[in-house]
């Protein structure tokens, strides 16, 4: 699977007119790996660690490259640094408003009232975000607010 998201990923690189190179590479299969939510300078960081040589623009450029292409995602959650997160199957988020705590989920009683809401407006339904703020339950435990 990841082999076929990289395969992809040098097509549309090359449909821009750019090279594909091995660094860019190594960045677009770690984060295929990758689950969860990352800032350019936390995916810096860990690839740095295998891939010594990789400098922080390469990574951020790779990044933009991604989303563009469509492979990666680009989430603002709370206003604060951009995350970075695979496009897989399509899920909502919880945001703890005290910890940052993000926890992905799936239901598809909301994906149906949701697609419902959509037609009794007239909408033909393309894309949706479902960002649900509030505590987590070790923050409410530790009674922050």
């Amino acid at each position: 699977m990841s082999e076929d998201r990289l395969e992809d990923f040098r097509d549309f690189i090359k449909q821009r007119g750019l090279k594909s190179t091995r660094q860019r590479d190594e960045i677009a299969s770690w984060f295929f790996k990758l689950k969860g939510h990352l800032s350019a300078d936390q995916v810096y960081r860990e690839i740095k660690k295998k891939y010594p040589g990789i400098g922080f623009s390469t990574v951020y450029r790779t990044l933009k490259l991604l989303c563009e292409a469509g492979m990666v995602q680009e989430r603002h959650f709370t206003g604060g640094e951009a995350l970075y997160e695979n496009v897989s199957t399509h899920h909502d988020h919880c945001i703890c408003t005290s910890c940052g705590k993000i926890i992905e989920f799936e239901n598809d009683q909301i994906e149906g009232l949701q697609e419902a809401v959509a037609r009794q407006h007239g909408f033909e339904l393309k894309n949706h975000k479902m960002e649900l703020y509030g505590l987590c339950s070790d923050c409410r435990e530790a009674g922050k607010s």
